[in-house]
């Protein structure tokens, strides 16, 4: 079986020494793969997104048996090794693509500084590189895009370049934090294509944030499902879909708006909130219309569900 591009194995990212916002994450990403990761806001989704990249703030304490980028070990890597490895081996689509770029310089020259690496190419095939990527995403008139300030893009356009960005940089794995936000459906739809023809075509690795269950659905192979920093269900898309084993992920699925039914009086909510990270028992006890006594006092095994190979949950009911 081919090595992931990103694995880890007991990772964890703890805030100040006091706040544990990642416990114990256990992921693999392999190459020509693409693996999503639901949840609610505050489950920890983004920070392990940003702890893959290096990009935490100096606060951040990251532990773990594992943590490995394109073969490098990133609990041990400098932050030179880290800088370098962020285009080559990883690269993010980030949430707001209002602030992922300098707003004093054009879109031209902050497209063409991604390209420093590739020096045995002039600037005139690195335009073209660049002309291709902003075509490639949707973007009209990308050649005159180029002495545009980001202030001049919509929102929507600006996340298209961003992506485009990303695609310049020709990354080991893709990680891609909410990339569809800011598009409407039809180029959503088109921007999907191009992170398949990645994944089909070039074997890129990604790893999709995401709160649109929909399109998780339909672009991922497999979907881990995160709650209070941990995953509490991992399994192939199709079977974390058609039975999932965690009332969480059930919870979820109810919340979406495309599964709701018609004519329903009010919609579902999940009651309460997230939980801080690492209490005592099941983090999603005091939630949980199934909970139990031994929910609340001891930790859940993460045990493998017979109807589905690679289908894994986190329960007491699922170990039932």
């Amino acid at each position: 079986m081919t090595a992931p591009v990103l694995d880890l194995r007991g990772l964890s990212v703890n805030y100040g020494g006091v706040f544990p916002a990642v416990i114990g994450v256990d992921l693999a990403v392999r190459p020509g793969e693409i693996v999503g990761i639901i949840g609610e806001s505050g489950s920890g989704k983004s920070t392990l997104a940003h702890a893959a990249l290096g990009l935490l703030p100096k606060v951040a304490r990251v532990s773990g048996d594992r943590f490995m980028l394109a073969g490098n070990d990133m609990l041990t890597a400098d932050r030179k090794t880290l800088a370098s490895l962020r285009g080559p081996a990883a690269a993010m689509i980030f949430q707001n693509p209002m602030t992922a770029f300098s707003p004093v310089h054009t879109l031209g020259r902050q497209l063409r500084d991604l390209l420093w690496r590739d020096r045995h190419q002039t600037k005139a095939q690195k335009r073209e590189r660049i002309v291709k990527a902003l075509r490639d995403v949707g973007i009209p008139d990308p050649a005159g895009k180029l002495d545009a300030y980001p202030f001049q893009l919509s929102g929507g356009m600006l996340q298209r370049v961003a992506i485009a960005a990303t695609l310049l940089m020709r990354p080991s794995l893709l990680i891609a934090d909410e990339p569809t936000t800011a598009l409407d459906v039809t180029m959503e739809a088109q921007i999907l294509h191009l992170m398949r023809t990645l994944r089909d075509e070039a074997g890129v690795a990604i790893l999709v944030i995401s709160h649109h269950l929909g399109m998780i659905a339909e672009i991922c192979d497999r979907v881990a499902v995160m709650y209070a920093g941990r995953i509490i269900e991992e399994g192939p898309v199709e079977a974390i879909f058609r039975s999932p084993g965690h009332p969480y992920t059930q919870a979820l699925l109810d919340c979406e708006p495309a599964l709701i039914l018609p004519g329903i009086g009010r919609l579902p909510v999940i009651a309460g909130e997230v939980p801080r990270p690492g209490g005592r028992g099941c983090d999603f006890a005091g939630r949980c219309r199934h909970a139990e006594e031994r929910c609340r006092c001891g930790a859940a095994p993460w045990q493998a569900l017979r109807a589905d190979p690679g289908h894994h949950a986190r329960c007491h009911r699922s170990a039932s």
